[in-house]
């Protein structure tokens, strides 16, 4: 039963019934301090009927009891309608719930979409501002999927460029024929060491220029180990045979490096696309725009277009050299997206430092003609900061992902040694226990946070087995799979309940969590939204704490009372392993 169509569709009625009007009823859950289980809010009738509220009020609550049998009673607070409904209502809809399969309810597909994360850049590990995208492009993947939609998961890697051309130099200059092996570095770190030595060689270098009477900005130019990475840029660029196989084998180091990672934190991808393979692309976008009059071109050869009509500003699109920069390599790239798999969305996960970046790429392809412009969208997330601070990549400050994955399984076990809830602390399936914890943690407190926020990462208190937690929602799990064990509930069990069974509030309250599911689902693809669904799991979670430390299941001697409660129980249990699965974590069946 949908709930709230059935009693919108009857208030509707009411009111076209008493007054002569159409009005589209929504409905929103009764504040706690007012009795009811979801109020109507009628403001715009009051305006429209030029009656007082509360004549308004109780002339519809009136009609609805004495019209429907769903309704128990009603009061009126100003516009406000607060209805309550009977008891055997909430178990008809209980009863629909623990038939249906969970989180399948969800209509028809509702077509395409495609959903870029990760992008690393392969001068460096990944770290945890990668890891809040990662999991944010997972989580919303596996929630369009959930919501109806064909979804591939892509990534776009950075595999060229002036950065990855700096890792190279420092290689060339200090590696002595370094490799991950005789370093014993997963490769994406050996080459991310390289980053940071080359920073460390380019400030010496600009100091030592500016001690001898140079400029800083000068030193910054002139300073031989950014020469040399220029220069190697131009013979990467020229094909140059040495400098291409000097490319290839630090880039398969960091490749291995990231499949590692990517396995160890469950991200995946459909399709990786390397931006050496599409950098060029977008030069023949720049001469379809300069032929049909959406571009221009200065004296200098460069080319450009004016958005100001937009809210932007003139942007370059194409250098007087004819090299690219950013903008024309992401226009080609999202071309051939587009050509290669028509998605009717095309959702790109990216800090938002790169706002106005994608502000101009959609508005560029919408000048363009490219019908598929409207369907483009930037999730835009906030920066991960630490209590420590900020992360810079090329200082070496960044805190690891693979090391704070380590960490994390370190302190999970730690925890679980300190409040006994792990008896063999060594055993193969305690040790992935506390992996399933670590990634739940950190997943979970990554995403619980809407993603425009820019957030404070704390590892402690992400682990914590109180609060909103993920180990806190894990452990919920297990404890109701340890009584339906009990219970001898198995997963296939099916549950019909009787009519009459009076539910009292905490149960009622659950069956309410419940029935919300699926439209929390919908909302949270609507929204691009993992957080949304993070925080639903955690109310529930809690609920069912609440309720279950008011009331006994295995012990209550009314059989009807036990049986419901198995029922309802296991229900939770399904709808929590659903809603963690979508934000990509695992839940424990023991603990």
């Amino acid at each position: 039963m949908d709930i709230l169509s059935v009693i919108g569709s009857k208030i509707e009625i009411a009111i076209n019934t008493l007054f002569g009007a159409n009005e589209k009823v929504s409905l929103q859950p009764t504040r706690k301090e007012f009795e009811g289980d979801y109020t109507f809010v009628f403001f715009s009738l009051v305006k429209s009927l030029k009656k007082s509220p509360i004549e308004i009020g109780n002339t519809i609550g009136t009609y609805l009891l004495e019209n429907n049998k769903e309704f128990e009673s009603y009061n009126v607070v100003q516009g406000f309608l607060n209805l309550k409904l009977k008891n055997e209502v909430w178990v008809e809809v209980l009863n629909d719930l623990l038939k249906e399969k969970t989180g399948e309810d969800l209509g028809n597909k509702k077509g395409s979409v495609m959903v870029e994360y990760s992008s690393p850049n392969t001068n460096k590990p990944l770290h945890l501002g990668h890891l809040r995208n990662n999991f944010l492009g997972f989580s919303v993947s596996k929630i369009m999927e959930a919501a109806g939609y064909q979804v591939t998961k892509a990534c776009l890697v950075n595999d060229r460029g002036i950065h990855i051309c700096k890792s190279m130099v420092a290689y060339q200059n200090f590696g002595a024929n370094e490799t991950p092996e005789s370093a014993g570095l997963k490769g994406d770190h050996l080459v991310g060491k390289y980053y940071v030595e080359f920073d460390k060689a380019y400030k010496n270098q600009i100091n030592s220029l500016v001690e001898n009477g140079s400029t800083e900005e000068d030193a910054k130019k002139k300073a031989p180990i950014m020469v040399e990475a220029q220069e190697m840029l131009l013979k990467w660029e020229q094909n140059d045979p040495e400098t291409i196989e000097l490319w290839k084998k630090l880039n398969g180091w960091v490749y291995d490096g990231f499949a590692k990672t990517y396995k160890q934190i469950g991200v995946e991808f459909d399709k990786t696309y390397y931006e050496s393979d599409t950098y060029l692309l977008g030069k023949t976008l720049v001469e379809e725009g300069l032929k049909n009059g959406v571009f221009y071109q200065k004296e200098d050869k460069s080319v450009w277009i004016d958005l100001t009509e937009e809210g932007l500003d003139h942007k370059l699109v194409l250098r007087g050299d004819g090299t690219s920069v950013y903008i024309t390599q992401d226009l080609g790239t999202t071309d051939l997206k587009f050509d290669d798999f028509k998605s009717d969305k095309s959702i790109w996960v990216v800090g938002n430092e790169q706002d106005y970046h994608f502000q101009v790429l959609f508005a560029i392809m919408k000048k363009l003609g490219r019908a598929y412009a409207h369907g483009c969208y930037h999730l835009s997330y906030g920066m991960v900061d630490l209590p420590s601070g900020k992360m810079k990549s090329r200082e070496g400050t960044v805190v690891d992902a693979d090391e704070l994955v380590s960490d994390m399984i370190a302190t999970a076990k730690a925890m679980s040694a300190e409040k006994g809830k792990i008896e063999d602390l060594e055993s193969e399936e305690s040790k992935r226990l506390f992996r399933m914890l670590a990634l739940g943690a950190l997943k979970y407190y990554l995403l619980k946070v809407e993603p425009k926020k820019r957030m404070l990462f704390n590892p402690e208190e992400s682990i914590d087995f109180q609060g909103n937690t993920g180990p806190f929602i894990q452990y919920t799990h297990a404890r109701i799979k340890s009584i339906l064990r009990k219970g001898e509930i198995s997963d296939d069990k099916i549950f019909d309940l009787v009519g009459d069974y009076f539910l009292n509030p905490e149960e009622k309250e659950l069956v309410f969590l419940l029935k919300d599911y699926t439209s929390i689902i919908q909302a949270a693809a609507a929204e691009y939204s993992p957080a949304q669904l993070a925080n639903y799991t955690y109310e529930l979670a809690k609920t069912f704490n609440v309720f279950y430390a008011q009331h006994s299941v295995m012990n209550e001697e009314n059989e009807d009372s036990k049986y419901l409660r198995l029922g309802l129980i296991k229900k939770v249990a399904e709808t929590i392993k659903h809603a963690m699965g979508l934000l990509g974590i695992d839940v424990p069946e023991r603990m």
